[in-house]
Parts: structure tokens; C-alpha cells; sequence
């Protein structure tokens, strides 16, 4: 079958839904990926590549293994600024890869995100509601501990005391509202937070199971969550809106440049395998050689990548077309 297309616009119905191909591999949410077992990363293929080895998909500037360096024989948080598709997240993925650090926490920042939110979650209806359905004599079970009412947050969990630090992604930073950096200083310098439920508590409750981020259990003594192991905290911002001078001092700042060639082939490579740097060599020559101050992120590359792939070969206007299409520049007026 020559015709790529699985949706014709002729109003019939079908079955051609039955030859859609697997997804690109960053879009594979089914798949475990080659690391399996406690502590592995479901996510880490997508950002990494089916085919990762880090030395050869991810090809960091000296500059970026600097600055992670830094952040971790420092002890602080690393903020990461750059334009759209320049790999921010993908570098906090790659850490805790080469590491063996674990599955990346991820805490995505939206307008309404706050503090509290990154710490921990306390279901005070859900409580409420078990209480209320108890005096009205209703079965409900065994009767539940506080703790199965309060789950950590990623930041939470990511300072849980431990023997080695974890990774946290706080992603999109600048999406948050103007109170969230400032709210996070004195965690981020201290170490530790309070469960203000569990502390009132505390005198006959001194130690409390909660849930974490995770999706397992934890002790809490005294109301209290203090790390051992500072974790390594990845802040990304697409560069829209400054940041407090208190903020800027307690992290390592990188910039993050766009991919040059070799980091943009052996991305190519990682994800799409060898065929695709040679087939796709023209596209991956129209990303490198775009107009000065264009944002085009390398992720638009690679769906570029994908999709003519499946395209006849005979079809030139149909896969220049489709790489038109998606590789539009990202700060073009619409």
C-alpha cells in the first residue's frame, strides 16, 4: 500500500486505522523501555532515545557538564533558561540516567501552581467525609490514619532523607505566578519542610505513614521531612519573564544554546536510528541553516523526521509540504 494516508476526507468508513504504525519513540507511552526493574524511569527512552547511550545522544557542551557539576558538588539548585526544544528537560533525564539516579520527579509549573503543591497534598474532605460516614455508623473499613489523607509532592518526595540525591524537574518556572520563586527560597536553602497536620500531632503521633510521589510509602517523624542527600533540582524557563535576585543567587545558571550539528544528529540517531541521518540529511540542513533569531525546536525536526518517513518517496511535494508544515518557526506571527 503506496498511500501513507490512515484518514482519507472521503466520508466512508473503514478499517485503515489497522495499518497506523507504532508512534515515534517520544511519543511511546506503552513502552518500558531497556531499563526495567526497581527505580527505572518509564519516561527516560522518550526524552533519551530508544537507542541511547548518553555519550552518544545527548553530546553536552562543556559548559553544561560544568554547570551540572557545579550543581551538584554545591549543593543547589540548577536554573536552566533557554528557547523552546533546546534540550532543558532532556539534560535533567540524562543526569539521572548516567547517574542511576532513578526516575526524574517532575513538578510541571502552571499559573496556579503554589508552594504547597510541590510539597504535599492534604485531603482534609476525604477525611472529613470518612469521619462523618463513622458517627453515622456506616462501615467504612478499618479506621484510617491521617497519613492515609497527606501524599507528597515531587518536592516533597525529592527531599525525603535518602542515601543518594534524586532528580526534580520544576519545569516552566516562568509560568508560575510572581509569588511562587520567592516562596520556594527558603526551602531550597534550608533543605526541609514542615507537614503542619503531623506536627500538631506529633506528641501522640510522633512517627505517621504518608504516600509519596512515587507512588509508595514513607515515615514522617515529628511532622518534619528534612534531606540528607540534597537532591539535584533542574528549574527550566523559557526565558519569558525575569526572576527575583534572591532566586538567581541560591542557583547555577545555564543558558542553553540550540542544538549545533552533532548534538542534532545524534539526536536524529538516538531516537530514529542511522537511516534516518541519511535520508533526513536535506531536513536536518534546513534546521541548522535557518534565519538568524528563527525559533524552530529540534522536537519539530524530528516529527519532521517521522512523518516524511512514512511519505512515498515519490511523493516530493506531499513530504515537502508535511515538512513545511511542521517545522513552521515557533515565533512567526499567526
Amino acid at each position: 500500500m503506496n498511500d501513507w494516508r490512515i484518514y482519507r476526507g472521503a466520508g466512508l468508513p473503514h478499517d485503515g486505522i489497522r495499518r497506523l504504525p507504532p508512534p515515534p519513540p517520544w511519543r511511546d507511552f506503552a513502552a518500558a523501555g531497556p531499563d526495567t526493574g526497581p527505580g527505572a524511569d518509564p519516561s527516560a527512552a522518550r526524552r533519551l532515545g530508544v537507542q541511547r547511550r548518553l555519550v552518544e545522544n545527548h553530546h553536552p557542551r562543556p559548559e553544561e557538564v560544568e554547570a551540572v557539576n557545579a550543581a551538584l558538588y554545591l549543593r543547589r539548585p540548577l536554573l536552566v533558561t533557554g528557547a523552546p526544544g533546546t534540550g532543558k528537560s532532556t539534560l535533567a533525564h540524562a543526569v539521572a540516567h548516567e547517574l542511576g539516579l532513578g526516575r526524574v520527579l517532575r513538578w510541571p509549573i502552571v499559573s496556579r501552581s503554589t508552594l504547597r503543591d510541590g510539597l504535599y497534598h492534604y485531603d482534609a474532605i476525604a477525611r472529613l467525609q470518612d469521619v462523618q460516614l463513622e458517627r453515622a455508623g456506616a462501615d467504612v473499613g478499618a479506621r484510617r490514619s491521617i497519613g492515609s489523607y497527606i501524599r507528597l509532592g515531587p518536592l516533597g518526595t525529592a527531599l525525603l532523607p535518602a542515601a543518594r540525591p534524586r532528580v526534580l524537574l520544576i519545569d516552566e518556572l516562568d509560568k508560575s505566578d510572581l509569588d511562587l520563586p520567592n516562596d520556594l527560597l527558603n526551602v531550597l536553602e534550608e533543605g526541609e519542610f514542615a507537614l503542619h497536620e503531623l506536627e500538631r500531632i506529633a506528641d501522640r503521633e510522633p512517627e505517621v505513614e504518608v504516600g509519596t510521589d512515587d507512588g509508595g510509602r514513607t515515615v514522617i517523624a515529628d511532622g518534619r521531612v528534612r534531606c540528607t542527600a540534597f537532591p539535584l533540582i533542574v528549574l527550566t524557563s523559557n526565558g519569558e519573564r525575569d526572576f527575583p535576585a534572591a532566586l538567581l543567587r541560591r542557583c547555577i545558571q545555564l543558558d542553553l544554546e540550540p542544538p549545533g550539528e552533532e548534538q542534532l544528529t545524534a539526536m536524529v540517531r538516538a531516537h530514529l536510528g542511522d537511516d534516518a541521518v541519511t535520508d533526513g540529511e536535506e531536513l536536518i540542513q534546513r534546521f541548522l541553516h535557518r534565519e538568524p533569531g528563527e525559533v524552530v525546536a529540534a522536537d519539530q525536526l524530528l516529527n519532521a523526521l517521522f512523518l516524511t518517513q512514512h511519505a512515498p518517496s515519490t511523493e516530493r511535494v506531499t513530504r515537502e509540504r508535511l515538512a513545511d508544515m511542521l517545522m513552521q518557526p515557533l515565533d512567526r506571527p499567526r
